[in-house]
């Protein structure tokens, strides 16, 4: 038990140098060193557990590591990122990366993801489908201004022949925002602002469809074409 007092008065003193001055290869060696102690007393497994719920890498590294592989993804593309250019940009070591991150596609989904929930917020108020357009004509301006939109568009192309990422892309992402969609649909719905024509589904493919395509192919989307597609699709309810 003296042992273990040792250790975790050591460990407290070097979580306290990471906290007054942020340095990520510190993570790392207090991880190491928490693992070689597991066993030792409960006090100690609790301090290893604080740890292994990502509070340090959270917040001190996560940002840098997460705006390296935002930046580097629009200056050089999916294809030339990896995580040792990532290690590199945000000042970590590559391992440190690895044990939090299994991979740079899980990299970008937590950037894509944090992104997404500040600048791209689904609508939680009561629907109209003057809110329901605005949604949209962010998300166009998501897809083409952002570089978290990059972001998304380098996930759905790299979904298309990874199945690991297709997978991990739709649990994490497509799935629970497509839920918050199709909930402020059926919102619009039962408010009587909207009356699609299609399916809850078949309605946001419909109208994120255009837009996506037009980004992936890098073609301008048109000044009309959100309106048009609200209109036709969604038959607001006449003022």
């Amino acid at each position: 038990m003296r042992v273990c007092t040792v250790w975790l008065g050591w460990l407290e003193l070097l979580i306290t140098k990471v906290r007054s001055g942020p340095n990520c290869a510190s993570i790392g060696l207090a991880h190491e060193a928490l693992v070689g102690v597991r066993h030792s007393s409960t006090l100690l497994a609790a301090a290893q557990a604080r740890m292994a719920g990502g509070l340090f890498a959270d917040r001190f590294c996560g940002p840098a590591v997460l705006h390296a592989a935002d930046d580097l993804l629009v200056e050089h593309g999916f294809g030339a990122l990896t995580i040792e250019a990532i290690a590199r940009r945000a000042g970590v070591a590559k391992q440190t990366i690895y044990r939090w991150w299994p991979s740079k596609v899980e990299i970008l989904l937590d950037t894509l993801i944090e992104d997404s929930n500040k600048r791209l917020p689904v609508p939680t108020e009561k629907p109209t489908a003057e809110s329901i357009r605005g949604y949209l004509r962010g998300f166009a301006r998501f897809l083409t201004r952002d570089p978290a939109g990059k972001v998304l568009l380098a996930l759905i192309a790299e979904a298309q022949h990874d199945p690991d990422t297709a997978k991990s892309f739709h649990e994490r992402y497509l799935g629970p925002r497509r839920g918050q969609e199709r909930d402020m649909l059926a919102r619009g719905i039962d408010a009587g602002e909207v009356s699609p024509r299609l399916g809850p589904d078949a309605t946001i493919d419909a109208l994120v469809g255009p837009i996506v395509y037009c980004a992936l192919t890098g073609s301008s989307i048109p000044r009309g074409l959100v309106d048009t597609l609200v209109e036709d699709l969604l038959r607001p309810r006449p003022n």
